[in-house]
């Protein structure tokens, strides 16, 4: 696993700030209380490249801000907004994009950010709206599909985008040379 460095706890604090402003920035579905936003092509993103630890932290502060801030902690979806973090994270976390980034490292990202989804929308956030809040079953698992949906589309699109600009940015190692 990645080790826990003074960049990998500014990572994460900057990673939740982004997730909180990004979450509050929203459309909404037609499935009440579900919306489409940026937050985890972030959470993905910095997940990828600081780690488990990183993507779950930055899920479970920057969902329970969000939360309070609004209506207060939904539990079961700030568990579920983690748990994808984590998964995205143990997924990705030996991808060295900072060796470069090709079409597998991306198909690679994408299907750790499918499962992680689909994880987190469709068993985790369900579950756990059942066991912790008795919610009706039908309404949890039709918002569990629209997040799932949502979020696999817009990690999938955002977060490979920034994935891309990010390897860009990265100086190839020899790449440099001495000047006579």
């Amino acid at each position: 696993m990645k080790k826990l460095s003074v960049k990998s706890v500014v990572a994460t604090g900057i990673g939740a700030a982004l997730f909180f402003v990004l979450g509050k920035i929203s459309i909404p579905t037609p499935v009440p209380n579900t919306y489409i936003s940026l937050q985890y092509a972030i959470q993905a993103v910095f997940a990828t490249l600081f780690g488990p630890l990183a993507g779950l932290l930055i899920g479970f502060i920057g969902h329970t801000l969000i939360d309070a801030t609004s209506y207060g902690p939904w539990w079961s979806w700030i568990i579920a907004s983690a748990f994808a973090g984590l998964i995205i994270g143990l997924a990705t976390w030996k991808l060295d994009i900072n060796e470069g980034l090709d079409g597998k490292k991306i198909l690679r990202f994408n299907i750790a950010q499918v499962i992680a989804h689909l994880l987190a929308w469709g068993l985790v956030a369900p579950v756990l709206d059942i066991l912790i809040y008795a919610e009706p079953v039908e309404k949890l698992f039709a918002q569990g599909l629209m997040a799932g949906i949502a979020n696999i589309l817009t990690t999938g699109i955002v977060g490979s985008l920034l994935l891309l600009a990010y390897a860009k940015t990265i100086v190839k190692k020899g790449s440099l040379k001495k000047e006579d």
